[in-house]
């Protein structure tokens, strides 16, 4: 079986146990830390805006609008500091370690993306990898028969039924690389229906 991916790209394939790990990293952005840097900036003024109304508050001298305003100033705050600390967490890669029978997934922590623009991403899309959750699962042979790569509007998806839940394998991978990840795992574990009409 051909474990090779297509020339050009970022997936490794790591041979370190006995079985196979793929290994997909998250692309590289460095736009966003200029977003982390004014995050950081305006958190400082935040920071001087929010010890102002609350020594106010505190001395009983806050208008009923001061009490609303420093309330949508800390939820404010507090999602700008989220944002920061996703922009700046290292990210972990998208693994698949190809097992007998099964798959174990870990879907990683991808940095959020803001910038979709020719990525084929939705802003639905943007901001749902803000806060984008690590999923470790161990993909069974009947789960393993819900796996399509399924043409969209914005490009293709490489997805998997998990219960009630459906992921998206491969997600910052190219579209290549998803339809080169499709064939080795339906070559892999004999999958006949992976690969849509569009995509064969």
């Amino acid at each position: 079986m051909d474990l090779n991916p297509p020339a050009g790209s970022e997936i490794s394939i790591s041979h370190d146990g006995i079985e196979p790990t793929i290994i997909i990293r998250a692309k590289r952005n460095a736009s966003r830390y200029f977003g982390g840097a004014f995050l950081v900036c305006w958190l400082g003024l935040w920071a001087m805006g929010f010890k102002s109304a609350a020594s106010e508050l505190m001395a009983g001298k806050a208008a009923p609008f001061l009490i609303f305003w420093l309330a949508a100033w800390t939820i404010g705050g507090f999602f700008a500091a989220l944002t920061a600390y996703r922009i700046f967490r290292p990210s972990a890669p998208e693994t698949l370690q190809l097992k007998r029978g099964s798959i174990a997934y870990d879907s990683g922590t991808p940095p959020p993306e803001f910038n979709t623009y020719g990525r084929n991403k939705s802003r639905q899309d943007a901001w749902k990898s803000l806060f984008a959750r690590r999923t470790r699962a161990d993909l069974d042979r009947q789960e393993l028969q819900t796996l399509r790569l399924r043409e969209t509007d914005t490009g293709n998806r490489l997805t998997i039924d998990m219960g009630a839940n459906r992921l998206e394998l491969a997600s910052q991978a190219s579209e290549v690389e998803r339809e080169w990840l499709a064939r080795l795992l339906a070559k892999r574990y004999g999958l006949t229906q992976v690969l849509s009409d569009n995509a064969s």
